[in-house]
């Protein structure tokens, strides 16, 4: 964007209203989207503030949404959540409220599906160590812990 295309700072808020609106987003993406109008760095605090005060930008409903979301649609687990959230530069205090979406009793429930699926899925695999550690990786891909899972890989036939 050039400098004579550069948005004025209500044009900037009217963007990123229906920008929040849409979907919930992180300051983050917010800054990103600012970045990728063409904003000027010193208005940015303005618009922000704006999008908190006006209720379009809160990142503890952002992680909320995001924890939940991602659990019950991807099926990710807890440390590929929280990675996420960190990477996106969420706050401790919101990712921790955003980890109380997920439901233990569904948590674990989905993990033992995934494990279920993924070793059926290695039926050509004879060597059940090699197929233990390949489902073992796949779901430390997906985000779950270890500790949660191993006692299930050394139970199932």
């Amino acid at each position: 964007m050039t400098s004579s295309q550069a948005l004025t700072e209500a044009q900037a808020l009217k963007k990123l209203q229906h920008y929040c609106a849409y979907s919930e987003r992180c300051h983050q993406d917010v800054v990103n989207k600012l970045f990728e109008l063409g904003v000027w760095k010193k208005e940015h605090d303005a618009i922000i503030a704006a999008l908190i005060e006006e209720n379009y930008l809160n990142e503890e409903r952002f992680a909320k949404a995001f924890a939940g979301g991602h659990f019950r649609q991807k099926k990710w687990g807890r440390n590929k959540i929280k990675t996420t959230l960190q990477q996106k530069q969420v706050s401790p205090y919101c990712i921790k409220a955003g980890m109380k979406e997920i439901d233990e009793e569904a948590y674990e429930q989905t993990m033992t599906e995934l494990l279920q699926q993924k070793w059926n899925s290695l039926k050509g695999e004879r060597n059940r160590f090699v197929k233990m550690k390949k489902t073992s990786v796949f779901l430390i891909q997906r985000g779950y812990e270890p500790e949660l899972f191993h006692p299930l890989l050394h139970t199932i036939q």
